[in-house]
């Protein structure tokens, strides 16, 4: 599955599925993935942990100097979180094409942001929640994804939410009313530092 390219992820209030040492240690594989890739050297994929073993998308967000560098990740959970994270993190070095790509003296100043994502399931426009569901809207072969923060960023009620969601998948604002699949999901996120805000380019 090819990497999608989501809004820019940034602090939302959530549960803390993931233990502070699991996340440095994400957040350490993700710096890693980048630097060899530079280096032009391999590393291991192989999930350390059950936790780690799980199936999950995953986001993953690149800042330089607070500026968003790059943001790809995987909406469905087809490999190990782990895996995930190291993918997307050289993904969102190197192929957000909305950039060029990170330099061997750009890398160790890079920061990064992990959105990890639950299973998304069907839900009813009336049971999202503003702040706590990311969305993801699919009809017609085409798909918009944006995550659980972006209405907090922009005050948006839950009707603007679905609207812009739909936008984004290149379809009519009003789509979510006229047969478009509608499924939620919610994200943990945890970071380095968040940099400004910028829309997202997703493909269906």
């Amino acid at each position: 599955m090819s990497p999608l390219q989501p809004n820019s992820p940034s602090a939302v209030a959530s549960g803390q599925e993931f233990s502070r040492e699991e996340r440095d240690q994400l957040l350490r594989l993700a710096h890693d993935s980048i630097a060899s890739a530079l280096e032009h050297r391999e590393i291991s994929l192989d999930p350390p942990t059950p936790h780690f073993a799980e199936f999950r998308g995953v986001f993953t967000s690149i800042y330089l100097r607070g500026e968003l560098r790059g943001c790809v990740g995987y909406v469905l959970p087809t490999c190990p979180v782990y895996r995930a994270v190291a993918e997307t993190a050289r993904a969102a070095a190197f192929d957000d094409n909305r950039f060029p790509p990170v330099s061997q003296q750009e890398a160790p100043y890079l920061q990064v942001e992990l959105s990890i994502l639950s299973p998304a399931q069907a839900i009813r426009p009336e049971e999202i929640e503003v702040g706590r569901h990311g969305l993801l809207v699919s009809w017609h072969g085409r798909r918009g994804l944006l995550l659980p923060q972006v209405p907090l960023e922009h005050g948006w009620d839950r009707q603007t939410f679905l609207d812009q969601t739909c936008r984004k998948a290149g379809l009519p604002v009003n789509a979510w009313q006229e047969g478009a699949t509608i499924e939620a999901f919610t994200a943990e996120v945890f970071g380095e530092k968040s940099g400004k805000d910028q829309w997202p380019v997703v493909s269906g």
